[in-house]
């Protein structure tokens, strides 16, 4: 019942979502885990990482591709998050808005729904998965100030 190795981020949210018991979130985040997972999570969960792009839909058209095929990976463009996060650059908010786009259409179109939920920080309003859990699943994380636990 394990994923492949080459697993979607949005796979793995998914499995832990679908996961009966807090014991079994936590191992399936550990199971699986990766940057790009942990930076998913940080950027969702972390007050201190604030969004630049604009909160709401994005104008954006899914990738209707298969799992597998023409598409990209959140496992592959995570390190690009600090473009479409405040305070890490200075780029000007139109090619960065451009560029969030164009990561959307590029990600299959249940990762481009991950990240387009993480922007708002709002993946637990789709997904069963909290702070608490991430916190405990990697306790070596260190998370901002306050107590504003996103559920």
């Amino acid at each position: 019942m394990k994923l492949p190795p080459n697993q979607l981020v949005s796979e793995v949210i998914q499995r832990v979502s679908n996961a009966k018991t807090r014991d079994e979130k936590i191992e399936i985040l550990r199971f699986y885990d990766t940057p790009a997972l942990r930076s998913v999570l940080i950027w969702n969960f972390d007050s201190r990482v604030e969004s630049a792009i604009p909160e709401g839909d994005v104008p954006y058209t899914p990738n209707d591709a298969p799992i597998g095929t023409e598409h990209s990976k959140l496992i592959q463009e995570w390190k690009k998050f600090n473009y479409f996060v405040r305070g890490v650059n200075n780029l000007p908010q139109t090619k960065r808005e451009v560029m969030f786009i164009q990561l959307c259409e590029s990600l299959h179109k249940s990762e481009a729904e991950v990240l387009c939920l993480i922007k708002d920080k709002k993946l637990h309003k789709r997904y069963k998965i909290t702070k608490a859990v991430v916190k405990d699943a990697f306790p070596e994380i260190v998370w901002g100030d306050g107590d504003d636990d996103n559920s």
